[in-house]
């Protein structure tokens, strides 16, 4: 919050009818390619030859929902969902990619996170009905 330009009102803007434009997403940009970045790492999946460590962070924040609550915090500070869908082309036709796509089983969890963002949601039902 400490970069966000907030919207000032002074006295003698209400005078002159004069506003500071909000900067509601100040690093959307990093957040863009962190969502990427994120997209690329769980469709990668763990090396064959990952250290006990990398094998206990991947247990531990490299499964589908962290990923997915991961992408969704950049979703809520400003990526767009069609980058998000977009992304997941770049990844499935894009020839930069294509030794991304051989891997083990990477196809199968780029259709498990694209699964989670392009399926309609179902609306949650009134607490009275």
């Amino acid at each position: 919050m400490g970069n966000l330009i907030r919207q000032v009102i002074c006295r003698d803007d209400l005078q002159n009818n004069e506003t500071f434009m909000q900067n509601s997403f100040p690093m959307k940009e990093w957040h863009i390619a962190h969502m990427q970045k994120t997209v690329v790492k769980y469709v990668r999946g763990l090396s064959d030859s990952a250290s006990g460590w990398e094998k206990r962070n991947h247990r531990k924040y490299g499964g589908l929902t962290s990923i997915c609550r991961q992408i969704e915090y950049d979703v809520k500070h400003g990526v767009t969902n069609e980058q998000v869908v977009s992304m997941f082309g770049k990844v499935r036709n894009d020839s930069s990619f294509s030794e991304l796509r051989k891997g083990n089983g990477s196809m199968k969890r780029l259709e498990e996170v694209e699964g989670h963002f392009t399926k309609p949601r179902p609306q949650a039902g009134s607490f009275y009905s």
